[in-house]
């Protein structure tokens, strides 16, 4: 039984099924609301985590940055921070190098995407490259040096809150993938999760279900009027 779902979740993830599932919910999510049915911009970052062991040698690397023997995971957001693509690395990859790849895959899927913004590490010839060869846009939003400690950018916290969403599944905690693209598997099936209940919202922004999934059928108890 586990080498049958290991064989389909492994087919599953070579035939793109993940990717276009996370692709159709996050058009339904923005479709819910007052803006276009297609992303127009979006965000680009990265993130580093630790690998386990039975992560290879040869698909691992040391952030020396973060200090972080693992694997990093590129992506790409819409403006409410809903995933579009999602590239797998060794954490000793820069972020510019994978943007490239990142960056194609945007506009193969996208195309109505037309701006992307970005921190310092993506500017340089990374810039040129998506104007000329993609028509698209890299925006880089720089942080004020003058100001200490924490500051919420415009347009980047957006991405981060994404990872901050991913952060609370057990398995992206840490990269136990033995090949990059089950880890993209996994980053996809975690934000369709997290698009799907979304969708699932009523429309007052209250969800049918309570927290313990036990279902709404009158008014709502002290217990749950106090959670």
């Amino acid at each position: 039984m586990a080498g049958c779902v290991c064989l389909s979740f492994s087919g599953g993830a070579s035939a793109g099924c993940p990717s276009g599932w996370s692709a159709g919910c996050a058009v339904g999510c923005v479709s819910r609301g007052v803006g276009p049915h297609l992303p127009t911009a979006g965000v680009i970052d990265a993130q580093s985590v630790k690998a386990a062991e039975t992560v290879s040698t040869t698909t691992r690397g040391y952030d020396a940055g973060k200090k972080i023997n693992g694997r990093k995971r590129h992506i790409v957001v819409d403006s409410l921070g809903l995933l579009l693509v999602v590239v797998v690395t060794g954490a000793s990859m820069q972020d510019q190098g994978a943007a490239f790849r990142l960056l194609a895959a945007v506009r193969e899927h996208f195309s109505t995407i037309s701006l992307v913004w970005a921190d310092g590490g993506y500017a340089g010839r990374l810039v040129d490259w998506a104007e000329s060869v993609l028509a698209l846009t890299v925006q880089i939003v720089k942080r004020n040096d003058d100001i200490a400690g924490f500051k919420v950018l415009p347009r980047r916290w957006v991405v981060e809150r994404t990872f901050g969403w991913m952060l609370r599944y057990r398995r992206l905690i840490r990269d136990y993938e033995r090949r990059p693209d089950h880890h993209e598997a996994m980053v996809l099936w975690a934000t369709v999760t997290i698009m799907t209940r979304k969708l699932q919202q009523t429309t007052s922004g209250t969800p049918p279900y309570p927290r313990w999934g036990r279902p709404r059928t009158g008014p709502p108890t002290a217990i749950e009027q106090a959670a």
